[in-house]
């Protein structure tokens, strides 16, 4: 390691606004992150509420509300490993506030957007398919000779890996973002990683409105056994096509400025009405 490197090293140390006990505090305010979860912009809350320690740290005033209103945006991952998003996230806001003329605060979200997909997938497939049902089966064989241990092990087997990898994941969040981030300024690759971000993030989007949005029509097209489903031929032309529908009918209604809560009890009611009278399975 040469002189240069060793003094910006610790010239980038001297100059961090955000602390370990500043970390800590997002480690803590991350636990209850489900706690907050709602139907209309689902971990929103919960991440902005971890982050804030870090933002009050970090902005005043304008600034500030700023800051909030950006990490109030639509945000939903597994919660088991949240905190590593929320560490680079500190960096990348710690990094705008030390450098605010070249500070690129769109990437802030582009960045984030993109590890939902990828983080949802390793955490919920280790969390909710590996380690639960482990937990589970030693736990349930004790309980059922009717051993109290099996609570207790199953909470600790499926607790102490939770936690352990939440605050590690704070840390290696916000030293990874610090100094990848630092080295693509430096480099003048900022651009292409928000660019590449974005692209990811529309992918999650686009994503998960073909996973989470269900809609199939019960319509037959003509008589006897020649009758076909409407569905099939949509189907055959654009696999999906209904909830992209209404994914844009919806999306025009927000534009629009209708609220999400009377839009929920609109797509309820004709999802009912539609089932009663056999036009929608």
């Amino acid at each position: 390691m040469n002189s240069k490197m060793v003094t910006d090293i610790v010239s980038q140390e001297q100059n961090a606004l955000v602390t370990k006990d500043d970390l800590k505090k997002v480690f803590v305010r991350s636990i209850p992150m489900e706690f907050t979860w709602n139907y209309e912009r689902q971990m929103h809350m919960g991440y902005c509420y971890a982050l804030l320690p870090v933002l009050k740290k970090l902005y005043k005033g304008e600034e500030l509300a700023d800051a909030m209103t950006r990490h109030m945006e639509f945000y939903n991952t597994t919660p088991f490993i949240i905190t590593f998003p929320l560490g680079i996230s500190a960096a990348q806001e710690e990094n705008c506030a030390l450098d605010p003329e070249h500070a690129d605060k769109t990437s802030v979200s582009t960045v984030k957007t993109a590890m939902m997909g990828p983080i949802a997938g390793i955490g919920d497939s280790f969390f909710w398919g590996t380690l639960r049902i482990l937990a589970t089966g030693v736990g349930a064989s004790l309980a059922l000779q009717g051993n109290i241990l099996g609570v207790i092990l199953f909470l600790l087997i499926y607790n102490v890996p939770h936690f352990i990898l939440r605050y590690m994941g704070t840390f290696l969040g916000y030293n990874l973002g610090t100094s990848f981030l630092s080295k693509l300024e430096a480099s003048g690759s900022m651009q292409l990683l928000t660019y590449g971000a974005s692209i990811i993030g529309l992918m999650v989007a686009g994503s998960m409105t073909a996973e989470m949005v269900y809609m199939t029509l019960n319509i037959p097209v003509g008589v006897g056994e020649t009758a076909t489903d409407l569905q099939t031929i949509l189907d055959g032309i654009l696999p999906g096509i209904m909830p992209l529908a209404v994914f844009g009918i919806v999306y025009w209604l927000l534009k629009k400025g209708v609220k999400p809560l009377p839009l929920t009890f609109i797509l309820m009611g004709v999802g009912i009405l539609g089932a009663a009278l056999g036009f929608l399975m």
